[in-house]
């Protein structure tokens, strides 16, 4: 499934004069950088040409108002928009669909930079593979099997290390430290994509959470509650009065396997082991995932969604989008999904139902009875980073094309959307947000994700793909009461000391 060209409507938004010198200075020190490494790659062939310039992109609004009596509002962005000496195609794989930026600012903002992008480099055709987030997951991992990855694509941290030692990559320290844009990005967002002292990626889309409790405060207060509880006991207790009610206390799917680990798990497991833990795993120094805490934590995961009445009953046929829906629909008091199910509930329930919307509360995951670490934990950071096929090394035009792509759709342009259009953050920072233009759900999300809480690390963004497919498939069958936490700890551990 490919997205053509087509005319979009990016969103009017100012500068502030300081983050445009900075642009437009750093641009400067960047051509000679930039052309200087992409002949490097090739010295048979010439270098490139680029002139640098500002260029704003602007799109009128489709429709017949353009051509009628009353003027159709204008709509831009900004980009870097640089002479480059590449004229062709360039083929960029990723699963912002239309359908996903409808809610979710992350895949709004990384489509109409993308256009902007488009629309500055008439000379490059800018083919766009877009497809489903799991389609797009399975649809890489396959390309990247048969080693023939896309010109540019997203990379999902768990896979860095592995595709880096087949050679899938091209390595980008260099030209991600010759950014213009170096100085602002947020580094440890960087950590995914990092393997020994190489760096295989640009973060992408935005900074959000995978863990967010998203509950009716007035179904809640019905019940008896000011507030989400903050212990799982008391969720139970609650579970009682919405059950009589013919209602789900908590909605969730794990129809794709991913969203336990990512939605869930990888919150709660921070509970027991705290953060070093998983470090130390991520890092070979000694952690296992048979360890005490860790396995206390899968039996925790198992009790709750086998032995209790907190969740629905089909949670793992149905996907994060279907259960979701249960939210918004009534059928469920609360909802436990990432920051893009947050966005999707929130457009919604604006357009559709403004009384469940003013209603919207979030909390982090309730802490278990038996757990001592990190009760305000809650997992964040960038899941996929901008890549580039390590065979543009070949064509130093097309490579500096590429480049300049990353960079614009992971940089100021794309930082700016989505801080002054959605209270989100990427990889380029920004400065701070001011909140004050935004709803008050938009700001209570924004300070769930950024300000109150504290951080863990998202599991799957780490270690390797091999690792969590094992896990994932088991911690499934474990949710459906067929295996034990030991039995699934003891094979990812397997897993791990095989292939990581």
């Amino acid at each position: 499934m490919s997205y053509s060209k087509s005319t979009k409507t990016i969103k009017n938004f100012d500068r502030v004069d300081g983050q445009k010198k900075r642009q437009q200075d750093g641009q400067k020190k960047h051509n000679s950088r930039l052309r200087r490494k992409c002949a490097e790659a090739l010295t048979k062939k010439g270098g490139f040409t680029m002139r640098t310039r500002t260029k704003r992109i602007v799109a009128l609004l489709a429709g017949t108002a353009m051509l009628g009596s009353s003027f159709a509002s204008f709509a831009a962005t900004d980009v870097a928009a640089n002479d480059l000496a590449y004229k062709g195609e360039l083929e960029i794989m990723h699963y912002s669909t239309s359908e996903e930026s409808e809610g979710n600012g992350g895949s709004d903002g990384f489509r109409t930079v993308l256009q902007a992008w488009d629309e500055a480099h008439p000379d490059i055709t800018l083919t766009q593979n877009v497809l489903a987030n799991a389609e797009y997951k399975t649809q890489i991992a396959t390309l990247a099997a048969a080693g023939d990855l896309p010109d540019v694509f997203l990379l999902q941290g768990m896979n860095t290390k592995d595709w880096a030692k087949q050679g899938l990559l091209l390595d980008l320290t260099d030209y991600i430290k010759a950014s213009p844009y170096y100085d602002e990005y947020i580094q440890n967002y960087f950590t995914p994509f990092t393997d020994g002292d190489s760096l295989y990626g640009y973060p992408v889309l935005t900074g959000g959470t995978c863990t967010v409790v998203i509950y009716d405060k007035a179904m809640w207060k019905e019940a008896g509650y000011d507030a989400f509880p903050s212990t799982w006991e008391d969720v139970e207790k609650a579970s009682e009065y919405f059950k009589e009610q013919g209602i789900d206390t908590v909605a969730f799917g794990n129809g794709g396997k991913w969203q336990a680990n990512s939605d869930f798990l990888s919150t709660l497991g921070n509970r027991y082991t705290g953060p070093d833990w998983f470090l130390s795993l991520i890092n070979k120094e000694g952690a296992a995932f048979t360890d005490d805490k860790f396995v206390e934590a899968l039996a925790e995961t198992q009790h709750l969604f086998t032995e209790t009445d907190i969740f629905n009953e089909d949670y793992n046929s149905v996907t994060n989008e279907d259960a979701r829906e249960y939210y918004i629909s009534g059928d469920a008091a609360a909802f436990i999904g990432g920051n893009w199910d947050e966005s999707y509930i929130w457009a919604t329930l604006k357009e559709n139902d403004t009384d469940k919307w003013n209603n919207m509360g979030f909390a982090v995951l309730p802490q278990p009875a038996d757990a001592t670490e990190a009760p305000t934990s809650q997992n964040i950071g960038l899941g996929y980073a901008v890549a580039i096929n390590a065979k543009l090394a070949d064509d130093p035009d097309k490579l500096a094309a590429a480049i300049d792509l990353a960079q614009e759709v992971t940089g100021p342009a794309f930082a700016s959307y989505v801080a002054e259009n959605y209270a989100l953050g990427g990889l380029t920072n920004v400065g701070d947000v001011d909140l004050s233009q935004f709803d008050q759900i938009t700001q209570d999300f924004y300070n769930y994700s950024y300000v109150d809480t504290e951080k863990c690390e998202i599991y799957d963004s780490y270690i390797t793909n091999a690792v969590w497919d094992v896990l994932n498939t088991d911690l499934q069958s474990m949710m459906n009461g067929e295996k034990t936490p030991e039995e699934v700890a003891q094979a990812a551990q397997e897993a791990y000391e095989a292939n990581y």
